[in-house]
């Protein structure tokens, strides 16, 4: 057997050395366990991945609270926005927009009669899927018409 070195102390009952081998084996055992697991390139692996899968998670939940936010803010400030135009707006004014909107449903609604009355059934048809479809992309749709109207708006100024 080896001596001990300076720091060491020496069992002095052959309980106490059984304490110490038991002590040692278990030290042992854990630096071993601590070995395997970082050599375990594979279970590292994983575990980084679900780390960065919780990180994702948890930036995908501020980037959508962050988002209804500022969607709360854009609304807030539309509505300020409204209600400052409208308050400078004359009464006769609203008031002639108010009967051109009534004309304007009128007039379509009546269009719409007239439409269904005399429009053969594959073009109504085919009218419909167009609206559904255009229903269902309001907001591309809406994206577009808004961008063709500023570029409309950009060149009759540059013409100017």
């Amino acid at each position: 057997m080896s001596k001990p070195s300076d720091g060491e102390q020496t069992a002095a009952t052959p309980e106490e050395l059984r304490e110490q081998v038991e002590q040692t084996r278990a030290e042992l055992g854990d630096t071993v366990q601590a070995l395997a697991d970082k050599a375990d390139v594979k279970a590292r692996a994983k575990e980084k991945g679900a780390q960065a899968k919780e990180k994702g998670a948890e930036v995908a939940e501020q980037a959508a609270a962050k988002a209804a936010e500022l969607k709360g803010k854009a609304v807030l400030a539309a509505h300020s926005v409204q209600g400052k135009v409208q308050d400078k707006v004359p009464d006769p004014v609203k008031d002639k927009a108010a009967q051109a909107a009534v004309q304007v449903r009128e007039g379509a609604a009546k269009a719409g009669r007239v439409w269904d009355e005399k429009a053969p059934e594959p073009v109504r048809h085919q009218a419909a899927e167009g609206a559904r479809v255009a229903r269902d992309n309001r907001t591309l749709l809406l994206s577009v018409a808004g961008a063709a109207t500023l570029v409309w708006l950009i060149v009759r100024r540059k013409k100017a």
